[in-house]
């Protein structure tokens, strides 16, 4: 398992019974979470010292109660920083578990760079928040950062801005991903590395319908012929679905692999508990990078 284990703003301090106990920056949530089907003693002290609590409903969503918590606050990572608020359906604008993964691109691209080679240019696509986009500009690359939802481009701008990196080679698009990658075809443009971060379901800004299993593996043929003659790295996560890291890793190796050589791998990406020493599992990631 691929384990985020570098913040110090963040962390989970326990889970049981449905949900996950964390602490962002000052503030401690109480949120519910899948894969957290034990139930086990709630010993430590935070359960009762909550600044927020996500009720699920059992007719689907769900609402936060707030009982001190603002309306946005900010946390770090290294050298980067994030604008944070409570909205729908549980989530804060930041999913800390793909630290592990900005650090292996990262990594990809200052070694490149370091090596005397050209800036390289990196396509993210359903962008969210930029946590990946503002990662790999602070490496040194080039990004267009691309998502549906043109409220979640600004609040990537923000965070750019807060990262100091206001004045970086981002490009920001709101558009279907797909429709996007099908004109970059059509344009001749090509990059050095691409991230996916696709949702299991979703809707494009003119309601495309988007469902991960049936799409996935076309849009990954699509974005292989976006790759430039020497890539780095492409990156595919997967979070709720039934995707296994096999099947990831199985659809980079047949459509990058085969043609550029590299190493593909797959896992599962999560996050270690502070209470117990165990890790909540958050989903999979899958790998190609150039060797």
């Amino acid at each position: 398992m691929w384990l985020a284990d570098g913040w110090k703003d963040y962390e989970v301090i326990d889970c049981s019974g449905g949900e996950k106990l964390e602490r962002w920056g000052k503030y401690v949530l109480l949120r519910p979470d899948p894969q957290v089907i034990w139930n086990t003693p709630k010993k430590d002290k935070n359960w009762k010292k909550i600044n927020a609590h996500y009720h699920r409903s059992k007719k689907g969503g769900g609402e936060w109660e707030f009982f001190d918590l603002p309306k946005q606050w900010k946390i770090s990572y290294k050298n980067l920083t994030f604008n944070l608020s409570p909205f729908s359906f549980k989530h804060t604008g930041l999913f800390p578990e793909q630290a592990a993964n900005w650090d292996w691109f990262s990594g990809k691209i200052e070694g490149r760079i370091a090596a005397g080679g050209k800036q390289p240019k990196i396509l993210n696509l359903f962008a969210y928040t930029g946590g990946a986009t503002i990662a790999a500009a602070a490496a040194g690359a080039a990004v267009t950062h691309v998502d549906a939802s043109k409220g979640m481009v600004t609040w990537a701008k923000d965070n750019a801005a807060s990262s100091g990196l206001s004045d970086a080679p981002i490009r920001y698009i709101v558009d279907d991903c797909v429709k996007f990658v099908e004109r970059e075809i059509r344009r001749g443009n090509k990059y050095d590395g691409i991230i996916m971060d696709p949702p299991s379901y979703g809707r494009g800004p003119k309601g495309e319908i988007w469902k991960i299993e049936e799409q996935v593996f076309p849009l990954v043929q699509l974005c292989a012929k976006l790759l430039s003659d020497d890539p780095l790295f492409f990156l595919i996560n997967s979070y709720t679905t039934g995707l296994a890291p096999s099947v990831l890793s199985y659809m980079l190796g047949v459509e990058v692999g085969a043609r550029y050589g590299g190493k593909v791998s797959a896992d599962e990406v999560g996050l270690p508990v502070s209470s117990n020493g165990l890790v909540l599992p958050c989903g999979a990631a899958g790998r190609w990078e150039k060797v």
